[in-house]
């Protein structure tokens, strides 16, 4: 993930900023509303942003793409935060590794904001609801919800190269080489992204029940 700067076209690049921008707002719309409920949230807050920024900084490069692999953290923050508020985390991440780490870039900020931050976002927020509503056991569901929203990272930003540089080549062809050729770095890391996602959420209700409380069901 984390596209680099000027590898999308300019037009593709800025036209990713629209919808970005929309789900960063409602990312802003439900930490306020959030904080105003619980003043507890901030902490939290505070530390799965710290959390989404450390662990999507180790990039694993994938030979032949251009970009790399690495962890998101954005289907945890989903579960404990609200999807909206975890694109918002996320963006902020993105946005601090493109300015001091040359790691993704300003230009395509909001490419990198619809894949990581949103994708892996409400794709494992999503699972792990539906998950749970068939009645997995909560690390399973956040297992699975770790994995799948790993991959949907993955599956976006692979639509988003496939569509920015597929050239005179069908765009479904492109999108599943670009697919197919981050899978071996990416499916080990989704898995321990699983297990990672699982092992906090049991732990958390084993230590503090309460935080997880009506967590599927908030808006």
């Amino acid at each position: 993930m984390h596209i680099p700067e000027g590898m999308l076209p300019a037009g593709q690049a800025a036209a990713w900023y629209a919808p970005a921008a929309a789900f960063v707002a409602g990312g802003i719309v439900q930490v306020k509303r959030r904080l105003a409920r619980a003043a507890e949230y901030k902490a939290m807050l505070g530390l799965m942003a710290a959390f989404v920024f450390v662990v999507s900084l180790m990039p694993v490069p994938v030979p032949g793409i251009g970009t790399v692999s690495h962890p998101c953290g954005t289907p945890l923050a989903a579960i404990l935060l609200g999807p909206f508020a975890a694109v918002l985390v996320g963006a902020v991440a993105l946005l601090m590794q493109a300015l001091f780490f040359a790691h993704g870039g300003i230009t395509t900020w909001g490419a990198n904001i619809l894949s990581m931050a949103v994708a892996g976002s409400f794709a494992g927020y999503g699972t792990y609801v539906l998950a749970r509503r068939l009645g997995l056991g909560l690390g399973a569901a956040a297992g699975l919800a770790g994995f799948l929203g790993d991959l949907a990272t993955y599956g976006v930003t692979s639509l988003q190269l496939a569509l920015g540089l597929h050239g005179d080549q069908s765009i479904p062809v492109v999108w599943a080489t670009a697919f197919v050729s981050f899978l071996p770095t990416q499916v080990p890391l989704a898995i321990a992204e699983g297990l990672f996602t699982a092992g906090v959420l049991v732990f958390i209700a084993r230590q503090r029940e309460d935080i997880l409380k009506g967590v599927e069901l908030a808006p």
